[in-house]
């Protein structure tokens, strides 16, 4: 009898759990017809700079009903109207039902999809929810938007430029650049020159150039080639006077946070024309910090009162260890230290450092957010890969050799030579990249 009842009990427990396995699977039949509404908070909208840092847009969508409970992340899309969504910008959103957006954070999505500054737009936005790794589970009504955005970069170039063997291009040019400064017809160029010679020319070609015949500070037509020494220099052309002056000059940072300490060489900063300011991508100790001109005392900014104003041989700014921007703002005498998550670099054989590193470390480009790039940069036979930190946690490789970046992916081939190199991360969702040889 004992033997009977065990066994409907667990014929009874059997039957029990097929019938919630057989629960389990109706309530995780997907909803195919589940669907989102999408609503935006403005319809039309005219960015100003002077108002980043507020919200600009804010978009909300309905929780689709999926069929069951499910968890699905949302991605938002936007693109151009009429190109229906081929080359959109994603911003992944994880599992909310709303979004907002900054004003440069969609000044940033317009300039991503070229969108000229200054010119009315629509955009079409729309949502989808995903469930797992590629299922879409609900797409949105697509919400078109009227947007204007921006310039938020500067154009300070001109058409003149400096040529000559002291160039890093030599007498065929492409010259090194000019930049326009606040005084009309005065031009700055912050350059690199070796032992050799240089000439001022308009637009890369010599039908409009300037020497300096007596090596005296006037520039003649198609006058002498100007004799420079090997050194970093601020090369500044009067065009209304047609004068020049060519001295030494570069700002960096010293202290025990840099690298080498309070006696230098200091870290360099680069010249950025798109925002005329100075700035680097550099990793900081804990310690402490100030920014000089030419590695002298002579000239040095430190920040009495910790708040972010230069003074004049002012304090000693304290740092915490960790990748930042460093902005140097000699216009409006501020500065600021933006920490950097991420340091990208190329790693392998191909390289200069080789599997082990340290990677050679790519220059931010100021102008598109998430995009990094190195010029100039020579290559050996072999193959490489990006990595951020010096570290393979994150590491991209190209598994179909299609310019397409994978987690992970495959070795990047390459032959030998100097190439350019840009590592587009705009869209986080599928990052890209280009090799170009010079």
């Amino acid at each position: 009898m004992k033997n009977i009842i065990s066994k409907l009990f667990s014929i009874m427990l059997v039957s029990l759990a097929l019938y919630s396995c057989s629960m389990d699977d109706t309530n995780t039949v997907l909803n195919p017809t589940a669907t989102t509404e999408l609503s935006a908070s403005e319809s039309e909208l005219v960015l100003l700079k002077e108002n980043e840092g507020s919200d600009a847009l804010s978009l909300n969508w309905t929780k689709p009903d999926y069929g069951y409970n499910a968890t699905p992340e949302y991605i938002v899309y936007f693109d151009i109207a009429g190109n229906y969504f081929k080359n959109a910008v994603k911003r992944e959103v994880g599992d909310n039902l709303e979004y907002s957006l900054l004003t440069e954070q969609l000044n940033t999505i317009l300039q991503t999809l070229e969108v000229e500054p200054e010119t009315k737009t629509t955009l079409d936005v729309k949502v989808e929810g995903i469930i797992g790794t590629f299922e879409i589970a609900a797409v949105s009504n697509t919400n078109a938007i009227d947007v204007t955005g921006y310039a938020n970069i500067l154009d300070l170039s001109s058409d003149w430029g400096l040529v000559g063997s002291a160039t890093v291009n030599g007498w065929d040019g492409p010259d090194m650049p000019f930049y326009k400064t606040s005084d009309q017809d005065i031009f700055a160029a912050y350059v690199t020159l070796m032992d050799g010679e240089i000439k001022i020319r308009q637009d890369n070609s010599w039908d409009v150039n300037y020497g300096d015949t007596g090596a005296d500070g006037t520039l003649e037509p198609g006058g002498d080639n100007i004799i420079v020494t090997a050194g970093t220099y601020k090369v500044t052309f009067n065009y209304g006077t047609l004068t020049y002056s060519i001295e030494p000059y570069t700002w960096g940072l010293v202290g025990s946070a840099t690298t080498n300490g309070w006696d230098g060489p200091d870290m360099p900063l680069s010249y950025d024309p798109t925002s005329d300011q100075w700035r680097a991508i550099v990793r900081l100790t804990e310690g402490e910090m100030k920014f000089r001109r030419n590695n002298d005392w002579s000239f040095n900014y430190g920040d009495t009162g910790a708040d972010g104003s230069l003074d004049d041989g002012g304090d000693n700014i304290l740092v915490e260890a960790g990748n930042y921007l460093v902005t140097l703002n000699l216009n409006d005498l501020n500065y600021s230290l933006e920490p950097i998550e991420k340091l990208w670099g190329l790693v392998g054989d191909a390289t200069p450092n080789g599997w082990d590193g340290p990677d050679t470390v790519m220059n931010l480009n100021y102008a598109e957010e998430g995009v990094w790039y190195l010029n100039n940069v020579t290559l050996t036979n072999g193959a490489m890969k990006f990595r951020a930190n010096n570290d393979w946690g994150i590491n991209y490789g190209d598994d179909g050799a299609d310019g397409t970046l994978e987690d992970g992916g495959a070795n990047i081939a390459i032959t030998a030579g100097n190439y350019n190199i840009v590592l587009n991360l705009s869209d986080t969702s599928n990052p890209k990249y280009s090799i170009t040889k010079n």
